[in-house]
């Protein structure tokens, strides 16, 4: 999405400012509340800007005012050398049929569990939601051999080159949400023709 000049500033003012509200904004830009909370909601649905939390309109009754602040996307963190050094560390000394366990486990415990006994219909659609909650990008598609979930993003990609195990676990999690075997057939790569990954 490309910024307006308005939006501009007013995301240049949260940059400013880290945690502001649209009642902030509004005066200090000499804009609207309404003006500010359209930007507010555009930045938001960006990826540019998040809620950081809400505090206390002061008077009695009142809701809640949301305290905005830059994305974490956008913030970066130290998450990907977090997470690659904690997975040399629990994968790197044991052998591959205790790693398999370990990236299965892993993988059950990032599954939503809800739709057991569900019809199939239901179990894909639910489990395409859990997925796009993690930040996959996911979707599902009827196909000859059987249904494909196919996943625009891998959560994982800052860390992917080195531990491409995590497909493993992409695939117990999957297995779990769904209650039936699966198997990937197409790899998220940077080359062009391969942008997402197929179960």
């Amino acid at each position: 999405m490309t910024m307006t000049s308005a939006r501009q500033k007013v995301f240049a003012y949260i940059q400013k400012h880290r945690s502001v509200s649209a009642l902030e904004i509004a005066r200090d830009l000499g804009v609207t509340q309404a003006n500010a909370r359209h930007h507010l909601s555009l930045l938001k649905k960006d990826g540019r800007i998040e809620v950081l939390g809400t505090r206390s309109a002061g008077t009695k009754g009142g809701r809640p005012i949301k305290i905005y602040g830059i994305s974490r996307n956008i913030l970066g963190d130290g998450l990907p050398t977090l997470s690659h050094h904690l997975l040399e560390e629990m994968l790197g000394s044991v052998n591959a049929h205790q790693k398999a366990g370990v990236l299965k486990k892993l993988g059950q415990r990032l599954a939503s569990s809800g739709t057991s006994g569900a019809s199939p219909m239901i179990r894909l659609t639910e489990t395409v939601k859990h997925l796009n909650k993690l930040g996959y990008h996911a979707r599902w598609e009827a196909h000859a051999s059987g249904p494909r979930i196919i996943l625009g993003h891998c959560p994982y990609a800052a860390i992917i080159a080195e531990h491409p195990e995590l497909c493993e676990m992409d695939s117990a999690l999957l297995e779990e949400c769904l209650g039936e075997p699966v198997e990937q057939s197409a790899k998220l790569e940077g080359d062009i023709g391969k942008r997402i990954c197929v179960f």
